[in-house]
């Protein structure tokens, strides 16, 4: 039965139709590419009669692999199971089981996970000499696993090897094939690396694959490497039906090794080539295109194509300039409440953010406004093992009893302590019943020991000890921790994307210090909420505040940050927003998308900002998170922003400024006719989420208006002459006199037992008043809160 091609679209169905000869797709966002796949297989399969055994259709991901085998299924039933559908490393595992022989393998091979690999570097480091101080593994395993991916033997890279961390990676990489090969095992490049050779290598079994497959087509092929490339290109030698379908405006990871040369050259390499550019696009709306558009036009290495729509316009981009990171997130949760008011659900909305630790105030911002919220393809952030490892430290410093946290660290960065070691300490702690840290006071005294062992475990013992000796600046204090314990250096040493990303997260963990000092050099209100044990009945004292936690005790922000972050964010309902980096949201789509940190040099990120391709790569980043959003995009940016550590006050991004004037609407700090959400003004500093958001005009000043009556400090004087955005216009005049928007709920006398209702808690009942201080207990959340009443957003009902 022929394949009903009648729903597709011109270029759709010329692509569908083109099937001999090489073929190049250029499908931009959203414009069918895989229905274009799927189709085309199906038209190959049913209306030429073509065995299914002679298509090989690669894809990047399982997940693609396993949607384009269903949607197969549902065009031809089950004529599509012999074909080969899988990614790169799954069909080079299948053509390795069946020839691993030919290269000295058995049959039997097992894979290597980072891992496995990982240990086996170590020995392998041990076995040659080599200081993994001088030579971090990381940085060795970065140099292999390029050398692998463009194709280059242990012989050859170690020829072209000339600087130092080179020659040591030559030696490790030798040596690394030989152990494999003993071990008969793979690991996750080789499997690229030793297909091609099979391939190269040996003429007829090249050529049985290049006679079984007729067909080939390769999705997403501008995220392809080198060894990809010239594998696909050997197997497609035979009958040049070769079918490549990608978009070079969404190639985005040239740090993995893609090399967006494969499809921009694509037309050389085959120049018999037809070219179809696949254009209409059936997720966006229309201004959401034109944005993508005109963003994506600055770049100069691309195929010229202009995506459009049959959608109306839709709203036009909203960017908001917010005051600070705080007040960014605060936005931003204010605004998906407003799109959940309008009856889109949490899971049609995402945030995306540039770098993982942005997202560190993004899920505070939103875990206090209530929204539930997931994390793809990052850790949040207290999870991440680099966090883990501060806090290891930090744990340990305050309970030298914690052997979890001192079992961690011991050796973490490495420091000479192995696994015997360890073991022998808590053998010593075990006899003697004493903690870890007492029984490796022990060992250094311990004659069995080696001598550089025992120096390592005294200065590990010794960095503790010092540590519990420092007071006074808590944010200080913690520094001379992080640095004394070497983590930081031992990553700058390692010098890859993904070393750089963990310092970057422990400098953003300098930011959450400064946060807690910020918040509690007077009571915290989050942590006003009595336990379940302690909440009596509603009369008077009934629910006494928790002890205050001091700004300046290391033991006291250990707790905040342990209560702070060990939290449920997902709904019952399994309802929840998505926030991700936006090279994980590559291939994805939502209702509605949001995109912080829309600043110079965080995006486009600074590692690229005196960089030509560098910049080109951030434009087609910029690019895929624009056009994830099918019906609502809110670009943000702030006006100053503590990010690593530091206070920055960055341009905004040149990336919203190539959106033009008219499809873009401005708000924010600076923008005519300052507008939030009215919740996000809620309150002074440290009287209810310690938001760092004044309640005059949703102004961020260094001091709370209710612990600062007087006059404008000179840093606001400032900040009002300065702020600006977009279109320039300045907030003059725009200045509140601190307390002079109070609101009404001040004038009005409560008392326990009184009902009331909150802008963003909902029904609450007063528990305690103390002064202008309410406790009230809210019903939807079980928590009370300790509000001003000056500044809450509150009514008495009845």
């Amino acid at each position: 039965m022929p394949v009903d091609i009648t729903t597709l679209n011109g270029p759709q169905r010329q692509a569908v139709e083109c099937t001999e000869g090489p073929l190049l797709v250029l499908a931009g966002a959203g414009s069918g590419k895989t229905r274009v796949l799927t189709y085309r297989i199906a038209h190959i399969l049913e209306d030429l009669n073509v065995a299914p055994w002679e298509i090989l259709a690669i894809t990047f991901t399982n997940k693609a692999a396993a949607e384009m085998r269903e949607r197969l299924q549902g065009l031809v039933g089950p004529r599509s199971r012999g074909m080969w559908v899988s990614t790169f490393h799954s069909m080079c595992v299948r053509m390795l089981r069946a020839d691993a022989e030919r290269l000295g393998f058995s049959k039997s091979f097992t894979i290597y996970d980072t891992d496995d690999q990982k240990r086996l570097y170590k020995e392998i480091m041990a076995e040659l000499d080599i200081d993994p101080k001088r030579f971090p593994i990381n940085a060795l395993m970065n140099r292999i696993s390029t050398a692998k991916n463009e194709l280059k033997v242990p012989g050859n890279f170690a020829k072209e090897a000339n600087d130092p961390v080179g020659k040591v990676a030559a030696r490790v990489y030798e040596k690394l094939q030989e152990r494999l090969k003993q071990a008969n095992a793979f690991d996750f490049d080789d499997l690229l690396l030793y297909a091609y050779l099979l391939l190269k290598n040996h003429p007829d079994v090249l050529e049985a694959y290049q006679l079984r497959f007729r067909y080939i087509m390769v999705d997403e092929y501008q995220d392809t490497n080198h060894a990809q490339y010239e594998i696909t290109r050997l197997l497609a030698e035979q009958h040049g039906n070769i079918m490549v379908v990608g978009d070079d405006d969404q190639s985005i990871y040239s740090w993995r090794g893609a090399d967006i040369r494969n499809i921009l050259e694509f037309e050389k390499d085959y120049p018999q080539c037809t070219t179809v550019k696949l254009e209409q696009n059936y997720r966006s709306v229309g201004n959401v295109l034109a944005a993508a558009n005109a963003v994506i036009a600055n770049n100069q290495h691309r195929k010229v194509k202009k995506l459009f729509t049959d959608q109306e316009d839709g709203e036009k981009i909203h960017v908001y300039m917010a005051s600070d990171e705080r007040d960014e997130g605060r936005w931003i949760a204010g605004e998906i409440e407003k799109q959940r008011q309008k009856g889109l659900s949490y899971n049609q909305v995402a945030v995306f953010y540039r770098t993982n630790a942005q997202s560190r105030m993004l899920e505070d911002m939103l875990l206090r406004a209530g929204v539930p919220y997931r994390i793809v393809g990052g850790t949040r952030f207290f999870d991440r093992a680099e966090i883990r490892d501060v806090m290891a430290y930090l744990t340990l410093v305050v309970n030298p009893a914690d052997d979890i946290a001192a079992k961690r660290i011991i050796n973490t960065p490495r420091r000479g302590i192995g696994k015997s070691t360890v073991e022998r300490i808590e053998q010593f702690a075990r006899e003697m019943d004493m903690t870890f840290m007492e029984g490796a006071e022990i060992a250094i005294a311990d004659p069995e020991l080696r001598a550089a062992t025992r120096r390592s475990v005294g200065e590990f013992v010794q960095i503790i000890k010092d540590a519990q000796s420092y007071s006074g600046d808590l944010r200080k204090c913690i520094e001379a921790v992080i640095d004394k314990s070497g983590l930081i250096s031992a990553l700058q040493a390692e010098n890859t994307d993904e070393a750089r990303g963990r310092v970057e997260n422990i400098q953003e963990f300098l930011s959450v210090v400064d946060e807690f000092v910020d918040t509690h050099d007077e009571e915290d209100a989050d942590y006003a909420a009595p336990t379940a044990g302690e909440q009596g009945g509603e009369g008077e004292g009934a629910a006494e505040p928790v002890r205050v936690l001091r700004g300046d005790s290391l033991a006291d922000f250990l707790e905040w940050v342990c209560l702070r972050t060990d939290l449920d964010t997902m709904d019952e309902d399994g309802q929840a927003v998505t926030m991700m980096t936006v090279h994980a949201s590559k291939g994805l789509e939502f209702d509605c998308v949001f995109v912080a940190g829309m600043e110079e040099t965080l995006f486009p990120h600074m590692n690229s900002v005196g960089d030509a391709a560098g910049i080109e790569e951030e434009r087609r980043l910029a690019y895929v998170a624009i056009t994830r959003a099918r019906k609502v995009l809110f670009l943000t940016c702030a006006y100053t922003r503590q990010i690593f550590g530091q206070t920055q006050a960055n341009p905004v991004s040149r990336f919203i400024h190539e959106i033009p004037g008219e499809l873009r609407q401005t708000m924010g700090v600076g923008s005519q006719g300052f507008s939030g959400t009215g919740w996000e003004k809620r309150g002074s500093r440290k009287g209810i989420s310690g938001s760092g958001v004044e309640a005059g005009g949703g102004r961020v000043f260094g001091r709370s208006s209710a612990s600062a009556p007087g006059g404008r400090s000179e840093r606001e004087r400032r900040e009002v002459r300065t702020n600006r955005i977009g279109a320039g216009r300045s907030v003059s005049g725009a200045y509140v006199r601190p307390g002079a928007e109070k609101k009404a709920a001040a004038k009005m006398t409560f008392a326990a037992g009184d009902t009331v209702d909150h802008k963003t808690f909902g029904r609450g009942k007063v528990t305690k008043v103390d002064g202008d201080t309410l406790y009230v207990r809210f019903s939807k959340s079980g928590q009370t809160k300790k509000l001003l009443k000056d500044y809450a957003p509150i009514v008495k009902i009845g």
